[in-house]
């Protein structure tokens, strides 16, 4: 197996140190990722400029670090500087959850779904943030999860995190959907040295929800299983409007066509 390593939190983090030695238990693993942090970068890809990127050694592998976004070098692997086809895309191990709302904004998931886009199978794994943060131990429950899931279809996007384990191991693990409820936000308003007026986003916690989610069981101290979909189309909805519309919309030109 040949598996594609990246991240949001750049190519000398921690976590990515620490599952890349699970990985290669597995198969082939190459390390394509973020020269700095790119997180909550979300699916931002570089078009305007050209992306650089170089040969990059550590104390643990050889790969190439890019001066882009995860989903940057997810694309840029697969089609430039992987010579072998890719069997599967690993994203992280992240500081810190992606879970609930904060798939939107991670990076970590967001180049599993340029995996996606790609047609190859992809997993995001992220650490709940605690105090002492152990990657080893993580690790060790994301390969163990990862092989749970083996093998992993074409397109597929798995979204794994792992509770904090500063208060023990485990529970378990649950497949859970993606919470959508949200957190208590708010923003703290300050002066900086220079006399301007600046916004500092503050989290808070969780909205309450009567199912149970990614974020529930995480907080419940469970590994969390969620399944993500790379389509963003409603096709539930979209068929309730071709039948609400459909016939109006084939039978009536077009407003902008009716006066030419």
């Amino acid at each position: 197996m040949h598996i594609l390593l990246t991240n949001d939190d750049g190519i000398f983090a921690p976590g990515l140190a620490a599952i890349y030695k699970r990985l290669t238990t597995l198969g082939k693993v190459t390390v394509v990722a973020p020269a700095s942090c790119q997180s909550g970068a979300s699916h931002s890809i570089t078009y305007q400029e050209p992306l650089l990127f170089s040969k990059t050694q550590t104390d643990l592998f050889s790969g190439f670090s890019v001066q882009g976004s995860p989903a940057d070098c997810v694309k840029l692997a697969a089609m430039e500087l992987c010579d072998e086809k890719i069997d599967l895309v690993v994203a992280g191990i992240n500081h810190g959850a992606n879970a609930g709302i904060n798939v939107y904004y991670s990076g970590t998931v967001a180049a599993a779904i340029e995996a996606a886009f790609l047609n190859i199978p992809s997993v995001a794994m992220s650490l709940a943030t605690c105090e002492k943060i152990d990657f080893e131990a993580a690790a060790d429950y994301c390969l163990d999860t990862l092989k749970k899931l083996l093998p992993i279809q074409t397109g597929e996007i798995i979204n794994i995190n792992i509770p904090r384990l500063s208060l023990g191991k485990p529970k378990g693990i649950k497949i859970v959907p993606q919470s959508i409820g949200g957190y208590h936000e708010k923003y703290e308003k300050h002066t900086n040295n220079l006399g301007q007026t600046v916004f500092q986003l503050k989290g808070g916690d969780h909205k309450h929800e009567s199912q149970c989610t990614d974020i529930i069981a995480l907080v419940d101290g469970y590994i969390t299983i969620t399944a993500l979909n790379h389509d963003m189309t409603n096709h539930a909805k979209t068929e309730c409007l071709r039948k609400k519309l459909g016939k109006i919309i084939s039978n009536k030109p077009y407003a902008g066509e009716e006066n030419g």
